[in-house]
């Protein structure tokens, strides 16, 4: 094994452990901003691993999707919520047994299939530029409806987020929410402009 061998191997390890690391922080923090950015480590980890498995186009979109998406979520979870859950402490994990049912049901499935069943073999020569074959097999025929459903996706969440947020509290209160209120709470609001939590 030389030495580049050797870098690679335990930097693939260390992507692995980090990922799985962060992938279970998600539910131990005790916010949902927090969960939000373990899982984000967690997938730049897991695009890091495909990197050093030469799978670049993967990897790549892997982190790019990943980090964009978990960083926006956690703005408008601080932004726009109104008794801040983001920030506050609360509860990730819901359904303790069903969940934990689940999942071990589920890794049992997949882990017997990835061991029991038998692997095809290869057919005909890999393409030159892998990443490139996967590319076209990925986006040639499917090009027009991305195109199409990145402005829409796009619309839905401005529309939504404008529809949902008619009255915040820091419409009431100002940006430092000091400011005496001019009108009354909504149902369900408390004086400082915030959600009641749920007993």
């Amino acid at each position: 094994m030389t030495d580049s061998s050797l870098v690679v191997d335990l930097a693939f390890w260390g992507c692995a452990v980090v990922a799985v690391v962060f992938g279970a922080l998600v539910f131990v923090v005790d916010s949902m901003a927090r969960a939000t950015y373990a899982l984000a480590v967690s997938f730049v980890a897991t695009g890091g691993a495909l990197l050093l498995m030469q799978q670049s186009y993967l990897g790549v979109i892997v982190v790019l999707m990943m980090v964009m998406e978990m960083a926006v979520m956690a703005v408008y979870m601080v932004m726009f919520m109104g008794m801040n859950p983001a920030l506050m402490p609360m509860s990730m994990v819901h359904s303790h047994r069903t969940a934990l049912g689940a999942s071990l049901v589920t890794f049992v499935v997949l882990g017997s299939g990835a061991v029991l069943v038998p692997w095809p073999e290869r057919r005909g020569a890999p393409s030159p530029d892998v990443t490139e074959a996967l590319g076209r097999a990925i986006m040639e025929s499917h090009m027009l409806v991305m195109m199409a459903v990145g402005p829409v996706m796009v619309a839905t969440i401005v529309v939504g987020v404008a529809l949902s947020t008619a009255r915040t509290r820091y419409d009431r209160l100002g940006d430092d929410l000091d400011q005496t209120p001019t009108d009354p709470p909504l149902r369900g609001e408390t004086q400082r402009g915030g959600r009641r939590r749920d007993r």
